[in-house]
């Protein structure tokens, strides 16, 4: 049997800090294969962007990382940093938020991909400025030669936004990781970033993780589904599934946040009370309890751990009542 592209299992992810131990990712597990996207989704804080970290091996500082993460079989926890700068780029490549930040201000953009391919490949100059040229072409930049030689703030936020993707396929990775790559785009420019990457992923059969707050983004371009939260994992799905059925009440929650078109006009936007919990003291139940409209004794008191849900085994749910749409009296007396 073929090992997945990227298979994550138990992944823990602490940070040590003067106020305590924040336990930011806790026994998180996914796979993703070739030609396939995971998307993983959640509020701010649930531990989406550190995971993407973690499996770049990204982390340093006061930061213990654990559990097991594998590229076509090789694990890369136990990896050098050496070994591991020759994976990270390579052949897994990520793309972050804020291309304005992760852009070098003092070099040209064309400079930036060619010193990239070059540090992988060896390259000789001149065939890395081609590379680059090629690249800025392939991601829809029009003038890619001249373009090569302007510096990022002569960009748009939708140019640098592709020249950060020209920069992460350079190199032709197997695994493209992108975080959060649309919040400072408008929804036109949205759109023709999520085109690209999907046009590009079926050109070269990547596996990509999209990591986003944005359900809209999820239920374009994604066939599988990890919804995070308090750094845990609420519901592990396939995408049309959890969108037909989602069975967290959280899932439910975060769709019924979501505007909807046949709403009347002065019909209030559904929210999901409270807020995020705490990382430093994790609550010895369940961490959607507290704001879950189905909570009961037995939530606060045992967390529940993912289990199967449904007909298929790769659909899981951390629920103690999952998928029922109302609570009984006997549930909230347990």
């Amino acid at each position: 049997m073929t090992a997945p592209l990227l298979e994550v299992r138990d992944l823990r992810v602490t940070f040590t800090t003067e106020r305590g131990t924040v336990r930011a990712v806790d026994s998180i597990g996914f796979t993703v294969e070739a030609g396939r996207t995971l998307g993983i989704v959640g509020e701010s804080g649930s531990g989406k962007s550190v995971t993407s970290l973690a499996v770049m091996g990204l982390h340093r500082g006061t930061v213990e990382v654990g559990g097991s993460v594998r590229l076509s079989g090789q694990e890369l926890t136990t990896l050098s940093e050496r070994e591991l700068s020759r994976v990270r780029g390579r052949r897994i490549a990520m793309i972050f938020q804020d291309p304005l930040s992760s852009l070098h201000p003092y070099y040209t953009v064309g400079e930036q991909i060619a010193e990239h391919f070059r540090v992988h490949f060896k390259a000789g100059r001149a065939a890395a400025r081609k590379r680059a040229v090629d690249m800025l072409g392939e991601v829809g930049i029009p003038e890619p030669a001249r373009r090569a030689r302007e510096y990022p703030h002569q960009f748009s936020g939708g140019m640098r936004q592709r020249a950060m993707i020209a920069m992460a396929l350079a190199c032709e990775p197997d695994l493209l990781i992108a975080d959060e790559p649309t919040t400072a785009l408008d929804v036109t420019v949205q759109a023709q970033i999520l085109e690209l990457i999907a046009r590009i992923q079926q050109e070269r059969g990547l596996g990509v993780v999209m990591i986003t707050h944005d359900l809209g983004v999820v239920a374009r371009v994604a066939h599988e589904v990890l919804v995070m939260y308090g750094g845990r994992a609420a519901e592990q799905a396939p995408a049309d599934e959890l969108f037909a059925d989602p069975a967290h009440p959280y899932t439910r929650g975060l769709l019924d946040s979501l505007p909807r078109l046949d709403s009347a006009d002065d019909e209030p936007l559904p929210f999901i009370p409270g807020s995020p919990p705490s990382l430093l003291a994790p609550a010895s139940g369940c961490a959607y309890a507290p704001r879950c409209p189905r909570a009961a004794a037995r939530c606060t008191d045992v967390r529940p751990e993912p289990e199967a849900y449904g007909d298929g085994p790769e659909r899981t749910v951390a629920c103690h009542f999952a998928g029922a749409p109302t609570r009984t009296a006997e549930e909230a007396a347990r």
